[in-house]
């Protein structure tokens, strides 16, 4: 893995139902197997629960209903992503964990306006890599319309 350079940057990408999502790596801390989680009575939706990161307590925001998406159906399989932001660490909760890539910023674009609001608000860019659309989302965003 090379680093990312000003001409581009590498995202951690990974599925939430049908969407391709990606975070840029140098937030991510790590990547969590599904967890024990302590729920949080009279939480926003959003919130999953807590779980325990090797003794700090982080909040897991489940990535579907932030994003106004439908319940996960049959096993939680679910992964938890580790994510800074800002002085805090959430968790992501995701559907699958992809690959890392590096794209370059020439192919970033704006969020599409006919997306929806509830996602609209949550996606800072888009990139087309060769397969398909990539959604870069907005961590900062995620959390504290979690927490509201």
């Amino acid at each position: 893995m090379t680093p990312s350079t000003e001409d581009s940057r590498q995202y951690a990408t990974f599925r939430v139902a049908d969407l391709f999502l990606g975070v840029e790596v140098l937030k991510v801390q790590e990547l969590i197997r599904r967890q024990e989680m302590s729920p949080v009575p009279l939480a926003p939706r959003a919130i999953e629960g807590l779980i325990n990161l090797r003794g700090q307590i982080v909040i897991a925001i489940d990535t579907r209903r932030s994003l106004g998406l439908p319940a996960a159906e049959g096993e939680d399989t679910r992964v938890n992503i580790a994510i800074r932001s800002g002085d805090s660490v959430i968790s992501l909760l995701v559907d699958e964990v992809c690959d890392v890539i590096d794209l370059p910023l020439s192919a970033r674009a704006p969020v599409p306006e006919n997306m929806p609001y509830e996602q609209r608000q949550m996606i800072e860019c888009v990139f087309r890599t060769k397969d398909e659309l990539m959604l870069v989302l907005d961590t900062a965003n995620v959390f504290e319309n979690a927490c509201s």
